[in-house]
């Protein structure tokens, strides 16, 4: 591997705008919330193993919906769910119908989630390596990066294939100990060009997996990209050419629910927070910061807390600063992200009364209501519920409320709540 040709190589990977490392890696906002979401999905899989209530299946279980937030991660993890779906007739991944293995894949789960270092993590894989539970493989890897970024690196088909093609190696997917070893590699070519790319893995495994599908020519690739046919190939560039052109409508989109919503609070008379990150977004050539306060109000909120709130899309508070409303805008982003920040403010608030809502577009109204009726979700969210609204609903009767409205009750017109 000679220094200057990766220098050179990393520096197109850059460049490229269409690269995962800028349509997943830097986009940021919905990678960053994909960590705390999928922290908290694993303690719920840990929990329903251990209370024995996980289920039998993938479908439906908490593991589903771990694996699903994964999924969503865009190109990178396109079909990370597959290692986990229930194939009966080869009976993988055998967690779900052998009691002992369920338990050691929980047992692994948490010893990873609240481990320190990688010396820990390591001799958890080691042990669950040693356990040959059928189907679980290094696809948990994808896991593990969510919960150590600097430590773990993703791992698929592509990026193995990328990692082969780079470094003439022969590491087998389905191995835990090529995993480890490609880890090793990764870890020490991302120290070397640490200037060049991130403490987080995921900026060097998006370079891997970018060789690995063909997007990247290499001299250890390039015969087996002349081998795939042209078509195939024009047709990997055209889709993710229409992700990209995808990802900036469904973020305008975005952007304008949050530009209704702000603006709508403020002239119900309210004072607006607009995500903090969020602030130089703009639509229709305003910037969304515009509408919003400088700084939301703690609430004697705690400081782990007060870092997810700000994060909300949209906040109504009144004259006092006390939260009236809080709003999730979720377009194509785990819904399960979204209900976790407006439980984490419903549990902050100590009494106080603020109104929480989804908002989506009307084909995930489905989706909306199977998260809302989850069992534990109910259970939590029992003195505080999430109601919903769709983004036709919004725009229709947006006008209405703006000039005829008095408070957030307005919005009760349109508001849904999820039912049996």
């Amino acid at each position: 591997m000679e220094i200057s040709f990766v220098k050179k190589l990393i520096g197109e990977y850059k460049k490229d705008q269409e690269s995962v490392y800028h349509t997943w890696f830097l986009l940021g906002e919905n990678r960053m919330k994909a960590f705390r979401t999928i922290k908290t999905g694993i303690r719920d899989v840990v929990a329903d193993i251990q209370n024995q209530t996980f289920g039998n299946d993938f479908k439906g279980s908490s593991l589903e919906f771990v694996v699903t937030a994964i999924s969503e991660q865009k190109q990178v993890f396109e079909g990370a769910a597959h290692a986990f779906y229930w194939k009966p007739k080869l009976r993988i991944p055998d967690i779900y119908e052998n009691e002992e293995n369920k338990l050691a894949f929980a047992k692994f789960l948490k010893a990873c989630l609240h481990a320190k270092d990688e010396k820990k993590i390591i001799e958890e894989i080691i042990k669950l390596d040693q356990l040959h539970i059928k189907g679980l493989g290094p696809a948990v890897a994808n896991i593990l990066y969510f919960l150590h970024p600097t430590l773990f690196p993703p791992s698929n088909t592509a990026i193995v294939k990328g990692y082969n093609a780079l470094f003439n190696e022969k590491a087998k997917l389905g191995s835990w100990t090529s995993y480890l070893q490609m880890r090793e590699t990764i870890i020490e070519t991302n120290e070397l060009f640490k200037n060049l790319f991130s403490k987080d893995l995921g900026a060097i495994a998006g370079l891997l997996f970018e060789i690995g599908i063909g997007r990247m020519v290499i001299t250890e690739n390039a015969d087996e990209i002349l081998k795939i046919d042209h078509t195939k190939r024009m047709k990997t560039f055209k889709k993710r050419h229409e992700q990209v052109i995808e990802d900036v409508q469904e973020e305008n989109e975005h952007s304008e629910m949050q530009f209704l919503l702000g603006s709508l609070g403020r002239e119900l008379g309210y004072k607006v927070w607009i995500a903090k990150n969020d602030h130089t977004r703009q639509w229709n050539g305003k910037e969304l910061g515009g509408l919003s306060m400088d700084e939301l109000p703690k609430n004697n909120v705690s400081e782990d807390n007060y870092k997810t709130i700000s994060l909300i899309d949209v906040i109504w508070l009144d004259v006092d600063g006390r939260y009236v409303g809080a709003f999730e805008v979720e377009k194509s982003t785990s819904i399960y992200s979204g209900i976790l920040r407006l439980h984490d403010l419903s549990l902050s608030m100590k009494g106080d009364s603020c109104e929480l809502f989804l908002v989506a577009p009307k084909r995930r109204e489905r989706e909306i209501k199977a998260q809302l009726l989850r069992p534990s979700l109910r259970e939590s969210l029992k003195n505080k519920p999430i109601a919903y609204m769709t983004f036709t609903d919004l725009k229709c009767d947006y006008d209405g409320m703006y000039k005829y409205g008095s408070n957030i009750h307005c919005l009760h017109k349109i508001a849904k709540t999820a039912t049996c």
